[in-house]
């Protein structure tokens, strides 16, 4: 069976009416976006490490 993941989609960062600025907000919406974006970048890797291992496979 296959167990493909779904492609996330690069996060956009908060506008700036999203976040109050008060500092108060658990979590704040910043914090929700560095934790995306910290996810895309892990799957990046893992897109660019899987490409660049299926580039170096010997052809059969």
């Amino acid at each position: 069976m296959n167990k493909a993941k779904k492609i996330l989609v690069k996060p956009e960062p908060p506008e700036s009416n999203e976040c109050c600025g008060s500092g108060s907000c658990c979590p704040c919406v910043w914090d929700y976006y560095r934790e995306q974006l910290a996810l895309w970048q892990q799957q990046q890797t893992l897109i660019a490490e899987a490409a660049s291992n299926e580039v170096d496979k010997p052809a059969t």
